[in-house]
């Protein structure tokens, strides 16, 4: 069978598991990249076939893989792992490219990385959602540029819960730190402020600690 024909026959939906997990073990299948991922996200193709197919595949197959609606969510998840244990290796190109087209798994995860250029992409994706990035700037590993590029961003800076995220940690920058704190009361501020932040605020402003004076409900 051609490749086309391969192709052609894996876009009808009446195939059984059985002739898709037999399609998935014939040599001439395995080297041929469209025909691996058509097999991948066939609604019908077996678990033990599907599976093995995922380490086979290149990154940016995966990446479809994980944003394909009709793929299990279990296979989506394994194509994101594989995709993640590969990140070390890609270029800085490739990552910026996964860190705006890719699920909001491993946009996350790109956040983490200490290239500017990669935390933006990864801040641009859609797929992106408030709790992944609230824990990725939770996390103690993570670069001062998240900080630096979160507490500046036209919208992620806007949000309330990632405000609090960012006067939670040491990394963001005192004037941005000056500007949030003034959306919460100054009993919440001694929560939640490290002590090392508290002490900078006071030396910048000789006149008391104006950033904790402010009172929000």
């Amino acid at each position: 069978m051609s490749e086309d024909q391969a192709l052609a026959a894996l876009r009808h939906s009446d195939l059984t598991a059985s002739e898709l997990a037999a399609l998935a073990r014939t040599p001439s299948t395995l080297k041929r990249r469209k025909v691996v991922l058509a097999l991948a996200t066939h609604p019908r193709t077996p678990r033990h076939s599907s599976i093995p197919l995922l380490r086979r595949m290149f990154t940016f197959d995966l990446m479809q893989v994980a944003l394909t609606p009709a793929v299990p969510a279990d296979l989506k998840r394994l194509a994101e792992q594989q995709i993640l244990i590969r990140l070390g290796a890609l270029s800085a190109g490739e990552k910026i490219s996964l860190a705006r087209r890719a699920s909001g798994r491993v946009a996350a995860e790109l956040l983490q990385d200490s290239d500017s250029r990669i935390v933006r992409a990864a801040l641009d994706n859609s797929r992106l959602t408030e709790p992944l990035l609230e824990a990725a700037l939770a996390n103690d590993k993570a670069p001062q540029a998240l900080f630096d590029i979160v507490s500046a961003h036209a919208t992620w800076s806007e949000r309330r819960d990632l405000q609090i995220a960012l006067l939670r940690s040491e990394k963001t920058p005192l004037d941005k730190v000056g500007r949030f704190a003034n959306n919460f009361s100054a009993d919440f501020l001694r929560e939640i402020l490290p002590e090392s932040t508290r002490s900078a605020l006071r030396d910048r402003e000789p006149g008391g600690d104006h950033s904790l004076k402010h009172s929000e409900d």
